[in-house]
């Protein structure tokens, strides 16, 4: 598994606009993470499932969790990502 505070690439597996919450997939297969509305970096609420994005993982209140989530440009956009 890449180390925490590495941005990474992977996808909006799931979001619940009731509670505010959702999991996040890397791309790589590292792994999937719980995350709050509040770690999405543009201040939205809701990100619709199946978005493409970067993130980094970071110890929280509750664990390791997914935060500074945003919407990824193309592919290679970000350091270490084809």
């Amino acid at each position: 598994m890449s180390s925490v505070f590495t941005e990474r690439r992977g996808s909006v597996a799931s979001f619940d606009d009731r509670v505010g919450a959702g999991t996040v997939t890397d791309s790589d297969g590292a792994g999937t993470w719980w995350f709050h509305c509040t770690s999405i970096a543009d201040g939205s609420r809701s990100i619709p499932e199946g978005t493409v994005v970067s993130f980094r993982i970071e110890p929280g209140p509750t664990g390791v969790e997914a935060t500074r989530i945003r919407p990824a440009g193309p592919p290679g956009d970000l350091p270490g990502t084809p």
